[in-house]
């Protein structure tokens, strides 16, 4: 059934509710997401298949609990983004927020949800404040984070001789971020900060911050944004030359999709974190089978697993609790393991980050490329263990209160 706003579609399963305490007798999952603007690539519409996936294969294991999807632009703004999630609410009974994939309007909605008492699970957003000093007993963080990219990427580059970098960095809460995740494991090396710029999102010329860049003579030059952002001043780079002239591009934030975009001449021998790859094992590819014939072609982005994923372990925990109340089903959440393609046997830690491990890749070269999508190798896994900030760490109410 087609909705009014920025809903774009309700997926409807099953027919009677068989949950206590469950308001309009539904389970309503709205994925906030970026519809139209850089990042909606590697989220938009493809987390939205994401969270329509999970919902078919929930209602085979529940068939008599109720789930529609409903989606909403809040176009990278704070601002639209807590006006849509209010609307969401008041509404459409909007229960859990999923994706969003912009850190400042993760801040902005955790908030409002928390207030709510409705679950919000941020999958493409990426600063650790969400589960920091801004956490929240309805919130989770689901994929990555600055400080996991920071120290599994970060402390690589850094151990092969890249201890000099500068900073070509998104103007908001990820980008600097970022910079005080990298300039902390560097302070820890030994390693120096050679500068550092930042750029409005969807910005468009980066002739100016790449010049500035090539002339610091930094060893590493980390672009410290996504999507569209990170595609443009990759391409930037590209076109004055510093890889050639020996500046080594990092990227901790990138998608399967923006290497491709870039292109691999340009591409090759990048390297950075990812917490899914379509071409990793067999239950990886079934997923991206699916997710293509439902999107009629292209392969999952992380941001889109990992809202699969995180969708059909909040309905799992919903089920189990019995309610859509946000912070009983968050704690159930933390009570069970994740089961499903993503995360196998994850648990979610008390300051509401996933314990997902995730993979050191690298883009292939043009001659190691056999198809459309065969872009990237497996380095290696990286450990949740060793990639996350312990918990004792945490800098979360929830924990050191």
């Amino acid at each position: 059934m087609k909705k009014i706003m920025t809903c774009a579609a309700a997926l409807s399963v099953g027919a009677t509710m068989a949950m206590a305490d469950m308001t309009n007798g539904e389970i309503t999952v709205v994925v906030l997401t970026d519809m139209s603007s850089s990042y909606s690539d590697t989220s938009g519409r493809g987390s939205v298949a994401g969270a329509e996936l999970a919902v078919e294969d929930f209602a085979r294991e529940h068939p008599d609990i109720k789930v529609r999807v409903l989606n909403a632009d809040h176009q990278n703004k704070a601002d639209i983004g807590v006006l849509k999630a209010r609307e969401m609410i008041d509404t459409q009974g909007a229960d859990v927020f999923v994706d969003i994939s912009n850190s400042a309007v993760s801040l902005a909605v955790q908030s409002i949800a928390r207030d709510a008492d409705r679950a919000v699970i941020h999958v493409g957003s990426a600063t650790a404040a969400i589960f920091g000093e801004a956490c929240s007993p309805t919130g989770a963080m689901w994929l990555y984070d600055t400080d996991s990219l920071s120290e599994g990427l970060g402390r690589a580059i850094i151990a092969e001789g890249g201890d000099s970098w500068f900073f070509i960095s998104a103007d908001y809460a990820f980008g600097k971020a970022m910079e005080a995740s990298m300039t902390r494991i560097l302070g820890e090396m030994g390693g120096t900060v050679k500068g550092a710029v930042r750029h409005p999102i969807n910005n468009t010329d980066y002739s100016s911050f790449v010049l500035q860049a090539q002339e610091s003579g930094a060893k590493v030059v980390g672009f410290f944004n996504a999507s569209g952002d990170t595609v443009n001043s990759l391409k930037a780079a590209g076109e004055f030359g510093l890889a050639q002239q020996g500046q080594k591009m990092a990227a901790p934030l990138f998608y399967i999709q923006s290497a491709k975009a870039v292109g691999p001449e340009l591409a090759q021998g990048l390297q950075y974190m990812a917490g899914y790859y379509w071409d990793r094992d067999e239950p990886s590819r079934a997923f991206a089978k699916r997710f293509s014939e439902k999107m009629g072609g292209g392969v999952p982005s992380e941001a889109h697993a990992g809202t699969y994923s995180a969708t059909l372990h909040y309905l799992r925990a919903a089920a189990e609790a019995q309610t859509d109340s946000g912070k009983a089903v968050m704690a159930k959440m933390k009570e069970m393991p994740v089961d499903d393609f993503f995360a196998p046997g994850a648990m979610v830690r008390a300051d509401g980050r996933l314990q997902n491990d995730m993979y050191l890749v690298e883009v292939k070269s043009p001659s190691e490329i056999t198809g459309e999508w065969d872009i990237l190798k497996v380095i290696r896994t990286m450990p949740a263990k060793e990639i996350l900030v312990p918990l004792e760490k945490s800098k979360c109410p929830l924990v050191t209160n």
